[in-house]
């Protein structure tokens, strides 16, 4: 159900038709921003402290794959234009999801209230508003808050990404990477945390030492430093996000009956102490799409789009393999269809290698109270084309929901510097009320697939079985990779019907199938045989 508004465009005859009422500099902007093809409409031009409603301002549909930045200070507008942008994705097909750090998009599912402000804008931007709810889907990380639970197994996760949870330095990622390497040669699933508490526990025990010996193994101090992070990490509630059923991130490429794509929201409101948990658990979304997503090149309109709110917290105490893991993961994902839109305070909050992915801007008013303020100002402005505007004079004064423009052409070129006013969402600006978000999760088809934790056998288990051994042989015999008497004198029937690969073809169509195990850029499990829309 395309929105009425975003249509193949009518909009270059129109800018032709009105230009003798244009001023010259206004004109030749505006002419920047008339695309042939279907685009989202952002908002009107401002021009010497007036908005010109002719001249619309506009992103190609086609170019939302070439990511982008919206940018501002607290209390400009920054949601609301993510809230706009999202919802004419929806209407044009095209999947969104949504990471709600303050709890105020779940409101995307519900009609818009109209009200004097609503009205007043829609008049100033020419815009028909007419109230409209979007099809959504709830979830929450781990079940904590509203919403369908969000798991991941800590072998999905992978090693690069939790040593940004713990705050390991890079020695102890270093570490940690072998213990994950030497569970996955060995089999030994890492599901939750307590198999990781046990696998390092093992690799220092008298019994467990010789197995990483060849490979420099793990030290002692090391270890400690794993083990001490994860109880602090425990200590936080942090377990319930890590374990099975995983969640299938196929499921945020879902579209609606009526053709508008699904917009996800993940909510963590709940989880706004944890920044280090829910920045990595995004990276982890988007790089398990980045695995399984097939290579699309340039396409008509993206196949999905994310919007990292709070972006500065993914790079905060970030290891250098992490920032180019998620630089390469931004220039890669481009070619599968997806775009990524980091929302964020200021530009300096995003690593320049990072910065120079993202083709498109919506840039908020700015502070310019202390010398750091300044200084994050003057850096800015360096980072837009040329421009006909004092930006400097332009992103102080800009009013709520006001914010300057630069987006990339049909041609992919950037477009001419456009001071805008912005559209107004036509979804409620606000929270969902709690019983309509339950009855929208309790009635999800995925509910009862992700609601219900399952603990099996995994590497916990098997540890303890070797622990709880009579004697040295028998120890010897159930310790991973050590060929025992016990091992030596199963049929091959009983081997492969105790094998992990048997196991995991077993369970059920979305969770993990089979190793040998490969990772990926952040270290995280390649995974197939699972639904791809």
């Amino acid at each position: 159900m395309p929105d009425r508004e975003t249509m193949p465009s009518a909009s270059a005859p129109e800018v032709s038709a009105r230009a003798a009422a244009l001023p010259q500099e206004a004109l030749r902007i505006a002419s920047g921003y008339a695309f042939t093809g279907p685009a989202l409409h952002l908002g009107a031009l401002l021009w010497d402290g007036r908005c010109l409603p002719d001249a619309q301002v506009r992103v190609p549909l086609a170019m939302l794959n070439r990511h982008g930045l919206v940018a501002g200070a607290t209390g400009t507008g920054k949601t609301k234009t993510l809230q706009l942008i999202a919802e004419q994705l929806s209407a044009q097909g095209v999947p969104v999801f949504l990471a709600d750090i303050k709890g105020d998009l779940s409101g995307i599912a519900a009609p818009g209230r109209p009200d004097a402000r609503v009205e007043g804008r829609a008049a100033d931007v020419h815009q028909r508003w007419t109230a409209t709810g979007f099809p959504a889907q709830y979830y929450a990380l781990g079940g904590i808050g509203r919403g369908i639970p969000v798991r991941a197994t800590v072998t999905g996760f992978g090693p690069l990404l939790l040593s940004k949870v713990l705050r390991l330095n890079r020695t102890q990622e270093q570490s940690l990477a072998l213990v994950f390497h030497y569970a996955d040669s060995k089999g030994l699933e890492l599901i939750d945390l307590k198999d990781l508490r046990a696998v390092v526990t093992f690799l220092t025990s008298d019994e467990g030492k010789p197995e990483l010996k060849t490979a420099g193994g793990l030290s002692a101090a090391t270890a400690g430093v794993i083990l001490r992070s994860l109880t602090a990490f425990e200590a936080q509630g942090a377990s319930g996000f890590f374990g099975e059923p995983e969640f299938d991130t196929g499921e945020l490429l879902r579209t609606a009956e009526d053709g508008r794509g699904v917009v996800s929201v993940l909510e963590l409101s709940a989880v706004q102490e944890r920044p280090q948990l829910f920045s990595a658990f995004l990276m982890w979304l988007l790089a398990d799409l980045f695995h399984d997503l097939p290579e699309l090149g340039d396409v008509d309109k993206p196949r999905l789009v994310f919007f990292l709110d709070e972006a500065h917290l993914l790079f905060d105490d970030a290891s250098e393999a992490f920032l180019e893991s998620i630089t390469q993961t931004v220039r890669l994902i481009r070619s599968k269809g997806v775009g990524v839109f980091f929302v964020t305070q200021t530009p300096e909050d995003v690593p320049a290698e990072v910065l120079a992915q993202l083709g498109n801007r919506v840039q908020h008013a700015l502070r310019a109270f202390t010398p750091d303020d300044q200084q994050a100002l003057n850096a800015t402005v360096k980072t837009f084309p040329k421009s006909p505007y004092d930006l400097e004079e332009v992103l102080t004064g800009l009013g709520t929901g006001e914010a300057v423009v630069t987006v990339l052409s049909e041609k992919g070129a950037p477009t001419p510097v456009a001071a805008t006013r912005l559209r107004a969402p036509e979804s409620l600006m606000g929270p969902l009320g709690q019983e309509a978000l339950e009855r929208v999760v309790a009635g999800s088809p995925l509910y009862e697939r992700y609601a219900r934790a399952v603990d099996r056998e995994s590497a916990y288990e098997r540890l303890e079985r070797g622990r709880g051994a009579k004697g040295p042989d028998e120890m010897r015999d159930a310790a991973p990779g050590r060929g025992g008497r016990a091992e030596r004198q199963q049929s091959m029937a009983e081997r492969v019907a105790e094998s992990g690969v048997f196991r995991s073809l077993a369970r059920s169509v979305g969770t993990q199938i089979g190793r040998e195990i490969t990772r990926s850029l952040f270290g995280t499990a390649r995974r197939s045989g699972r639904r791809r829309r």
